[in-house]
């Protein structure tokens, strides 16, 4: 899915997705009382801030401000999502086994279903996402395509 519409697609479905994780994250905090947990409840809201930051930025119309930038700064904001989800994954995999920070998770609630969805739906978009953008910038790169379209 390597045409702009495609691209498109997943890097605003991935944005949503990225936001819902941060968005059950804040319900947890609060909702859930994870903010009474040292450590747990404060990276239960700092997620909340950087998945919501990070979206903003891959909802933004960066392509008008930054032409020149547009996919250096878009491709580091997928990664940074990704990061956000897997981070977030992971540590609930780790503290399902083992305390992670003297906390561990048990038994899977509504909202920790829900999360580990949208964690590896964020993954998933914005990896293929990032894959386009990576492609496209190659393709752009080469001779060939400069030639053809121009670009330099």
């Amino acid at each position: 899915m390597t045409d702009h519409r495609g691209l498109q697609a997943l890097r605003y479905l991935g944005a949503a997705a990225l936001l819902g994780v941060g968005i059950v994250h804040l319900q947890q905090y609060d909702g859930a009382h994870y903010s009474e947990i040292p450590t747990i409840g404060t990276l239960f809201l700092l997620n909340f801030v950087s998945a919501t930051v990070v979206a903003a930025g891959l909802f933004a119309p960066l392509e008008r401000r930054f032409p020149r930038l547009r996919k250096q700064i878009l491709g580091g904001l997928a990664a940074g999502g990704i990061g956000i989800a897997l981070g977030a994954l992971v540590a609930l995999l780790i503290s399902e086994q083992t305390p992670l920070f003297g906390f561990m998770e048990v038994g899977y609630r509504q909202a920790i279903v829900i999360a580990i969805v949208l964690e590896i739906a964020t993954t998933v978009l914005l990896a293929g996402f990032l894959v386009g953008v990576l492609r496209g910038e190659r393709a752009a790169r080469s001779p060939s395509a400069r030639h053809v379209t121009g670009y330099r």
